[in-house]
């Protein structure tokens, strides 16, 4: 038997602000996972986090989709992606699956850059330390890997959302993770692929997934991916929010200190946990011209 989810109608993305880019399809295990790919030349992997989807990055894609091939995936159970219903399919293993068939082999993607924030961090490294020969640079953007909690501000996110589960209005969320207002309408993108309880599982489930101990089930993976990190020397671009409330300028400089191909911590001012929001087309000129150094 296949696995049971939840399908959002196609009719919930149309004429979403700032979105017109064409959807396309793979298939694994059933589960039809939607991405972006726009431009030509070395791949730009973008990957989203929690409770966002690839609508994350519609100010970025455009001129990162200028300087090389832009792809940028919906995770099971976020975006224009099927919605697995039993919450304990949820895994890091299962999510980094994904994102590893999809670009390993359906895309067969190789010499790229991988943009990863939030959630993005965990499955983003992973797949560079185990497909070195894929993956030649990385962007890292307000994110953390490894067995504990970003610290208290997260563990209240956490609780936040396990008293709310499936009734949470992910575009509210959002709202909150800003360091600029956003307009009802892009926070209403937020909400497009998630029209009821059931479409949420996914959402509700990713936070239960961050290690806060080394008995949790993602501890062991996370933490050999965090001591390969020690080895990675090509180049990597460390960037951060200057606002962001879980992710801070600290955790920044402890990223940066982890890889000894990244530079020193850079900071984008006036942003949160979600910089793509405060300052996407600033964010996407500074890769660019990153890019234009290292290869």
């Amino acid at each position: 038997m296949g696995i049971e989810a939840f399908r959002t109608p196609d009719e919930r993305f149309d004429g979403l602000p700032g979105w017109d880019f064409e959807p396309r399809y793979a298939e694994q295990d059933g589960l039809r996972l939607h991405h972006v790919d726009e431009g030509q030349g070395d791949p730009i992997l973008l990957l989203h986090g929690e409770p966002t989807w690839a609508y994350l990055y519609r100010r970025m894609i455009p001129p990162l989709a200028r300087v090389g091939r832009v792809v940028a995936p919906d995770y099971p159970g976020f975006g224009r992606s099927d919605k697995p219903l039993d919450p304990t399919w949820y895994s890091y293993d299962a999510q980094y699956a994904a994102v590893e068939h999809l670009v390993c082999r359906q895309l067969g993607l190789s010499r790229a850059t991988v943009v990863v924030h939030d959630w993005g961090g965990p499955l983003g490294l992973r797949l560079a330390v185990e497909h070195p020969d894929r993956i030649d640079r990385l962007v890292i953007m307000n994110t953390g890997i490894g067995a504990q909690a970003p610290g208290p501000e997260w563990l209240r996110f956490q609780a936040f959302m396990r008293r709310v589960g499936t009734a949470i209005v992910p575009g509210q969320l959002v709202r909150l993770s800003c360091a600029t207002p956003i307009p009802d309408d892009v926070a209403a993108a937020y909400d497009a692929p998630f029209p009821t309880p059931e479409s949420k599982v996914g959402v509700v489930a990713f936070p239960e997934l961050v290690p806060t101990s080394a008995e949790h089930p993602s501890a062991p993976a996370m933490l050999a991916v965090r001591e390969a990190l020690r080895a990675w020397v090509k180049p990597a671009l460390v960037l951060f929010g200057d606002s962001d409330p879980i992710f801070s300028i600290a955790h920044a400089e402890r990223m940066a200190a982890l890889i000894p191909g990244a530079g020193p911590a850079e900071t984008v001012a006036g942003a949160s946990h979600l910089l793509q929001e405060d300052r996407g087309e600033e964010i996407a000129e500074r890769i660019v011209s990153w890019l234009a150094e290292v290869t």
